[in-house]
């Protein structure tokens, strides 16, 4: 079975994205594959390297970094939700003259296209948090 997965929470003020990390590597641990996950609305800033947790905290954006490198799996976050909520690359920051990026070098920005990619080649598309 080939999973997408959209995760619509911000990673410390919503059981979102936690459940949805913890549903990826009950997914990849049952030899199933992840063709995207999909990070939207507040969700994009789980994508954020300037995002610190609490000591006792998991903190969600390394998890996905590792995720994503032991499984080399595709992590894209909204283009549009990621600019309103200062998350940027490089490119980006220079675009909007700020003074520096914040995107984690594990995820990239993109489109609506790459969810609407994902939705017709997977199996199944599974949301977690409000959109």
């Amino acid at each position: 079975m080939k999973y997408t997965i959209v995760v619509y929470g911000a990673p410390f003020s919503s059981q979102a994205p936690y459940s949805a990390c913890q549903f990826a590597k009950a997914v990849l641990a049952r030899g199933h594959s992840i063709y995207r996950i999909f990070f939207y609305h507040d969700g994009v800033l789980n994508a954020s390297s300037l995002s610190i947790a609490p000591q006792d905290d998991a903190y969600l954006p390394a998890e996905w970094a590792t995720l994503k490198r032991e499984h080399n799996l595709d992590l894209v976050a909204c283009i549009g939700a990621s600019v309103k909520r200062g998350v940027i690359t490089p490119s980006e920051a220079e675009r909007y003259q700020r003074s520096g990026d914040s995107l984690q070098s594990e995820f990239e920005l993109s489109g609506l296209g790459q969810l609407v990619d994902a939705t017709l080649y997977s199996d199944r598309v599974i949301t977690f948090g409000a959109g």
